[in-house]
């Protein structure tokens, strides 16, 4: 498996050397896994020792208590002290004692009997009893003797004592502890081994995994290999997988747009800079047709100066601002059926054709910059007449219906065309740029630049409905006060007209 720890740091001056730690994922798991293991054990180990012993207790008062039945069947009930000495040094016990009916009686006894330090009562034994005991006997310095008194077995009574020296228990004890400590680290590194290797498998991996992926990607978001396909967990880890794999996607998506848009200001920076000398190049051309004196050129020429001025317009803020946010407006009172109807002629549309039907009385006015609101009304009535024109059944005949909603201080302007309305790929990304255009070839940017012109103006561009019937926007903005002779209530087109 690859080294994931990092590497250590240079020794800077002024700075302590730290001393090297795995700082790896896998280095931690593991050494946490044997710790935990271990730790597992070593809380074991003190209540194995406390079981042991009193085990071991156990034996040796029986072994005292059978002894002290060998006597009762002798001659007598007495055996001489050669005969005793050597049946307690085969059940391993100093003196034994029977307690019956109240009365204490020694059955048993050496020719001194030593005096009991401490005693362990196996009738009343619990775990903290218990385990203190044997920490006693552990660490008592085997020099000692024991009490041991218990309930007896092989006869009537009320209990059995025995006098033990503490020096066998606890040489047994030591030996016990030192098989449980080899035992304990056998074990911590087994069931650690096998428990990293589960942990491992199930979580460092596959988060390596995901770990290079970042660092692969963060380097070059175009590396194909960068990408992790989700393994289908269902687990965190499988969600982080996932939702990896889409946040990946999303900033592809997202630079790759970037990228295209940093291209497309460099190409229109240079074409607005050849444009402009063009477009200056056409305004001299048509102050020269101005002195032609014909009539038709004199009824034309107007119309071509304003497009030519506009042109001019938006070059020069192109190169001036190099950048895609549009100059700040300089809004003023506009009348708004004359700017309705400048923007018809500009979209093409026509009587033949798709036709404006205006329901604007001549006295409305709203606040916007001029240039900045013509260039709003252009993009939607293209937009709508191009949707009519691309169906070859209509032969390029429909209207577009303008109308005006007074409002408190703003109005709505309807726009309202008969078209085949708009397809459900552009409504999901209807105002973002490159993305929500609805006709093959279409750039998605007339009805972003749109409404960035409306919300700039203090206003904005909604999309109200769209089917079948047709597709309706409104445009919210600004008005201007009238005066109150001249204010008249007009009906805006409905909604699919």
């Amino acid at each position: 498996m690859a080294d994931d720890s990092p590497k250590s740091d240079p020794p800077t001056p002024g700075r302590r050397r730290r001393v090297f730690w795995p700082g790896g994922l896998s280095a931690r798991l593991l050494l946490a896994t044997v710790l935990m293991v271990a730790f597992a054990n070593l809380l074991i180990v003190p209540t194995l020792i406390a079981i042991r012993q009193q085990e071991w207790l156990s034996e040796r008062v029986a072994a005292g208590e059978l002894a002290s039945l060998s006597v009762e069947a002798a001659p007598g009930g007495k055996v001489n002290q050669q005969l005793a000495q050597e049946m307690l040094n085969t059940a391993g016990v100093v003196a034994v004692l029977i307690r019956t009916e109240g009365v204490m009686r020694l059955v048993l006894a050496p020719t001194k009997i030593p005096r009991a330090p401490y005693r362990i009562d196996l009738r009343a034994q619990d775990p903290v009893s218990s385990l203190s005991a044997s920490l006693e006997t552990l660490f008592s310095g085997g020099d000692r003797m024991i009490r041991v008194i218990d309930r007896p077995r092989y006869r009537s009574g009320e209990a059995v004592e025995i006098l033990v020296p503490d020096a066998p228990l606890r040489q047994l004890l030591l030996g016990y502890m030192g098989e449980l400590l080899i035992g304990a680290v056998l074990t911590s590194a087994m069931a650690g081994g096998l428990v990293y290797l589960i942990l491992n498998l199930l979580f460092v991996r596959p988060m390596q995994r995901i770990t290079r992926s970042m660092e692969r990607f963060r380097a070059n978001p175009d590396d194909p290999d960068a990408r992790l396909p989700p393994s289908g967990r269902r687990d965190e880890i499988g969600r982080a997988e996932v939702e990896l794999d889409r946040m990946q996607g999303d900033l592809r998506t997202a630079l790759a747009s970037r990228a295209r848009l940093a291209a497309l200001g460099e190409a229109v920076a240079k074409i607005n800079h050849e444009m402009r000398n063009m477009l200056t190049s056409a305004q001299i051309a048509s102050e020269r047709l101005a002195a032609s004196g014909d009539p038709a050129v004199a009824r034309v020429l107007p119309r071509l100066e304003r497009a030519l001025d506009r042109a001019v317009t938006l070059a020069t803020n192109v190169l001036t601002f190099g950048r895609s946010e549009e100059p700040k407006p300089e809004p003023r009172p506009i009348p708004l059926k004359a700017a309705l109807e400048a923007a018809a002629e500009d979209a093409r549309l026509s009587p033949d054709g798709v036709r404006l039907e205006t329901e604007v009385a001549e006295a409305v006015e709203v606040t916007a910059d001029p240039d900045q609101l013509h260039r709003i009304f252009v993009n939607l009535m293209r937009n709508s007449r191009e949707s009519i024109d691309g169906e070859a059944a209509r032969h390029g005949v429909g209207r577009v219906r303008a109308g005006w909603i007074p409002g408190n201080g703003a109005g709505v302007i309807r726009l309202a065309d008969d078209g085949p309305g708009l397809p459900e790929r552009a409504q999901a990304n209807l105002f973002q740029p490159f993305a929500g255009s609805a006709r093959r070839g279409g750039t998605g940017l007339g009805l972003a630049i749109a409404r960035e012109l409306a919300q700039a103006n203090g206003g904005d561009l909604v999309l109200v409905e769209t089917g079948p019937s047709g597709t309706v926007f409104d445009i919210r903005l600004p008005g201007a006060p009238v005066p109150a002779a001249q204010t008249e209530t007009v009906a805006a087109p409905e909604a699919g007209a």
